[in-house]
Parts: C-alpha cells; structure tokens; sequence
C-alpha cells in the first residue's frame, strides 16, 4: 500500500481522486470510487439546485461508508448560480471534504474551516497555488496543460508544473493531466506531489453515467485528438476535436475580437449534456484529456484502482530499485 501526506490528511487508502466532472460526479461513479479506497467526489452543480445537492450526497451515503467529498467549481455564469447557498447545502449535509475551482474559494473558507471541512484547491499554476495554501486551503491539486477541462493560460506541462509546485509549495500536491496509470502515479510521486488526480480516465469506467459511445470513443482515440478552445477569450478549455470544436476554432480564426455571443450557442451546456446522457459525440463539445492515448479498456472503478496501485508498487518494487548498483 503506497501511504502519503494526502492519504494520510484525507484519511483514505490510495492517493488517487477523482475529479469532479460536470453532469458526472454523481452518487454512482463517486461512491464506486470511495468504495475502492480512493477520493470519490460529486459535483455540486451537476445537481439544479443546493436541495438536489442535498439530496445526492444522502444517496451516496446509501452507497458507501468511506470518505468522499464535494467539488464547487466557482466561475462566471450567464445565469447567476447562488454559490453561498450550495456552499451551506454542504456544510449542512456535514460534508467534510471539499475541491473547489475556478476562481479564488477564499470567501467560503471561513464557513467551512468551521464545520471541519478540509478544503483542495484546483488551479493551474504555481502562484496559485501559493495563494491556496496562503488563505488556508489544505491541499492542491495542480493542473498540467495535458489536462481536460481548463489547463489555464501559462501552458505548463506536468513534467515541469508539478516539481515547481513541490519546489514552493508546503501544503499536500495533487498532481492532474495526463494521469491514467501506474506509471503515472509512480512519476507523480517522484516529481514531488502527495497522489494524482483522474478525469478522462474515470469517464471509460463501467460506472461512469455516461454514454456508452463516449466510452468507446475514449478507448478508441490517442493522444492527438483533443484540442484547445476558448483561447481567444482567455478561457482555454481542452476538449474532443469534433465536428462542434473545429466550428469554434473557426470562429475564433475570424478576423476582429471573438465575443462569447459568436459561440454561445456552440459551447452551450445542454449541447454538451446531450453527448453525454444520447451518445451523439457530434451534438456538442466535450471535456476530454490526452489521456485517452493510455486506454485501452472499459474496467470497473474498482478493477481500475486496483490495476494502478498493483502496477505502481511493482514499478517501485522492482524495476526502479533494479536500477540502483
């Protein structure tokens, strides 16, 4: 068994989390995930409202005894979201574990420190995560430029981001993008960080609520077939290249400033969430990382963990140590 500062501070039994995916992090994959002794996490805002919120994490709790947590990913919305309200929903569901993203959770902080939350910030570069630690948040999970979703602005690969934040850093390290197997947590380790965090690579697992063919297009893809969005509007974000990405590229390769209004109706949500509950992998964008050029099946969560952890004592056991004269 691999024991860190995180599994250690987090009280779980394998230094792996699982992000929190949008329209994904549901009571199904989450407690599948806790039940194998890693960091299962539910998204706040998958659920409409705080009350849903409420009642998701009682059904994951039908589901599983071991530690899972809550992720809130703060960030501009075309519709305000009420975050304060979300925020309460999980102090008072006693929730003791949450990720936050996007923007700055210092305002949170407080509310949660009370109720012994400990707080994982997810950000994209070192300064940030400087910033997490300075207003007391308890971990980092630092982001690479592999990374599906938003990889930031600075393009910082993990082989470099990962041991610059180990370098600074004092709090417990994630590291996420690009992580999907034993070699990945074992490198991890080795460039500084306490556990790795995995998105794409918990999407083609039996018990991910999504699509069947959004898991097949998964295994069936490499490491070339992302690409970066938004980069016009500060917003970078790395998704499938389909049909509906190379529009925005498009848009965004037009002369003149790109407005959000040019697009809106491409990177919509609803668009997004039909790729995902119909299986029509050209009816939207989606998240997706280079990742996919390391899977090659559809496991069980369980089975997955398993696999990873079995694979990374055997590195360190042998061939690593083999090295050494």
């Amino acid at each position: 068994m691999i024991r860190t500062r995180f599994t250690e501070l987090f009280g779980i039994k394998h230094p792996i989390v699982q992000g929190g995916m949008q329209n994904v992090g549901c009571a199904e994959l989450a407690s599948a995930v806790a039940n194998a002794g890693a960091l299962g996490i539910i998204t706040a805002l998958t659920q409409p409202t705080p009350r849903d919120l409420v009642k998701e994490i009682e059904r994951t709790r039908q589901m599983t005894d071991k530690p899972f947590g809550v992720n809130l990913t703060i960030l501009p919305a075309i519709k305000p979201i009420p975050y304060e309200e979300y925020a309460q929903a999980i102090v008072d569901s006693g929730i003791k574990i949450v990720e936050t993203a996007g923007n700055n959770p210092e305002r949170f902080l407080p509310a949660f420190k009370r109720a012994g939350i400990k707080v994982i910030h997810k950000c994209t570069s070192v300064r940030h995560g400087l910033t997490a630690e300075k207003i007391g948040c308890d971990a980092v999970s630092i982001d690479g430029f592999e990374c599906a979703g938003h990889p930031g602005e600075d393009d910082v690969p993990g082989l470099i981001l990962i041991p610059a934040a180990a370098d600074k850093i004092k709090i417990p390290i994630i590291a996420s993008g690009g992580f999907g197997d034993g070699r990945g947590l074992v490198a991890a380790l080795a460039l500084g960080a306490h556990g790795i965090n995995m998105g794409t690579r918990f999407l083609a697992t039996k018990e991910a609520p999504v699509h069947e063919n959004m898991k097949r297009k998964i295994v069936d893809s490499d490491e070339r077939q992302t690409t970066l969005i938004l980069r016009t509007l500060r917003h970078t974000g790395r998704v499938y290249r389909n049909s509906v990405a190379n529009e925005v590229l498009d848009v965004e390769a037009r002369p003149g400033e790109t407005e959000l209004a040019d697009i809106l109706s491409l990177v919509s949500g609803e668009r997004s969430k039909k790729v995902l509950t119909d299986g029509d992998m050209e009816a939207g964008i989606w998240w997706t990382g280079m990742v996919m050029g390391l899977i090659r099946d559809i496991p069980t969560v369980k089975e997955l963990i398993e696999r990873i952890v079995n694979e990374a004592e055997e590195l360190i056991k042998t061939r690593l140590s083999a090295l050494l004269y």
